[in-house]
């Protein structure tokens, strides 16, 4: 019997894939798995039992990922679950920069009571005139599974489209439109584009990425959509920018302090992947995942732990183990299962940064000494058989 707990409301479609041998509890004290959505986990006292968190969701600020590396707990996310989503939104969010729709809404409401507001509109609607987008240049800054979307919908409605991300696996280039033009530098998209989005992960290296210096390359008037991360843009250059006219509009959804009552803002409150879909698509790929590792060792979409296929299970036992990424590891684990006089019928090791995962698959019984003894070994975080 597994026990799981749910920090957040999890859909149902996603819960109802657990079978009997899974137990949900009441706290996560009880827990050697758990589900998540927003709960921040930074302050939680983790269990020692704890061997996998799942997010329903791509982002994972709100779970201390380093702390549970440390631990031997493994940290799945759903990249792509909500994809479809977020897409939408973004062609939502090019298309009420380009017209000034919420501008005319706004408007709209400030004159509703007014006798006269069929008349009024039609003379007042000219302040509100806006572009259309059919021929214009789209700059799409990362293509994973979001930006390769919207790369191909803005194609599809007639945008002269550049992509750029220096890391495009081979699954999202087969998905690409042909007519999506690949560039090797964003500086090519600055240049370029009348419309720039962005959807790249927030690293070192890209935080604060739209800022005074790139903004100065890029065309007066440009159109700047953020449906990634908050801190990918400079507020304060954003504001000069907005206010100099160098943006005509900033997108985003990640409203904070700063830029939710700034002029020339469109700020969306997060609302991203807040579909009944994506969420129902979150909830059955993170459940899957981990079950899938629960039940064999599998590791897909980790972000604190190297992925690794482990494959069916053996007819007799298989050994997980969650280690630090260090020299002699496997001449350590394979010496203690040959003191035994343990065959090994299949190994698989695999390293990400500090940390790897090996799967030992033995034809024997293993005795909790043995176990306890590789457990032992200096550098071994979690230790599982299965």
């Amino acid at each position: 019997m597994v026990n799981y707990k749910c920090l957040n409301p999890i859909a149902a479609v996603g819960v109802n894939l657990f079978t009997d041998d899974y137990k949900q509890v009441d706290s996560v004290e009880e827990a050697e798995a758990v589900l998540v959505r927003s709960a921040s986990m930074h302050e939680m006292d983790l269990p020692a039992d704890l061997k996998a968190i799942a997010r329903a969701g791509a982002g994972v600020n709100n779970i201390p990922l380093d702390k549970c590396a440390e631990k031997g707990i493994v940290v799945f996310n759903t990249p792509g679950a909500n994809a479809n989503g977020v897409k939408e939104l973004v062609m939502a969010g090019l298309m009420l920069a380009s017209r000034n729709v919420v501008g005319g809404i706004n408007w709209v409401q400030s004159i509703k009571d007014d006798p006269d507001v069929a008349k009024l509109v039609e003379k007042g609607k000219s302040q509100f005139a806006g572009r259309e987008i059919l021929g214009k240049k789209l700059g799409v800054i990362g293509l994973g599974a979001i930006g390769v979307l919207v790369a191909n919908a803005a194609n599809g409605l007639g945008m002269e489209v550049y992509g750029y991300d220096p890391y495009l696996s081979l699954e999202h280039a087969w998905n690409l439109s042909r007519d999506i033009k690949y560039v090797k530098t964003k500086e090519e998209i600055y240049h370029t584009c009348d419309y720039i989005t962005v959807h790249v992960p927030l690293l070192p290296d890209t935080k604060e990425m739209i800022n005074k210096d790139t903004m100065a390359m890029m065309k007066d008037g440009v159109v700047i959509l953020n449906f990634a991360r908050d801190l990918l843009v400079n507020d304060n250059d954003m504001e000069a920018a907005l206010k100099r006219g160098k943006v005509k509009c900033y997108v985003t959804d990640f409203p904070n302090e700063k830029t939710a009552g700034m002029e020339g803002v469109i700020a969306i409150p997060h609302l991203g992947a807040s579909t009944e879909e994506s969420e129902d698509n979150c909830a059955v790929m993170a459940v899957k995942q981990l079950k899938q590792y629960m039940e064999t060792g599998t590791i897909k979409n980790s972000v604190n732990y190297p992925n690794c296929d482990a494959g069916a299970l053996p007819s007799g036992k298989r050994i997980t183990i969650n280690h630090k990424n260090i020299p002699n590891m496997l001449t350590q684990f394979t010496g203690v299962l040959s003191s035994e006089n343990i065959n090994i019928s299949n190994l698989i090791n695999k390293s990400k940064g500090d940390y790897a995962y090996t799967v030992i698959d033995i034809e024997e019984e293993l005795s909790a000494a043995i176990e306890e003894k590789i457990s032992e070994i200096e550098g071994v975080l979690k230790v599982r058989v299965i």
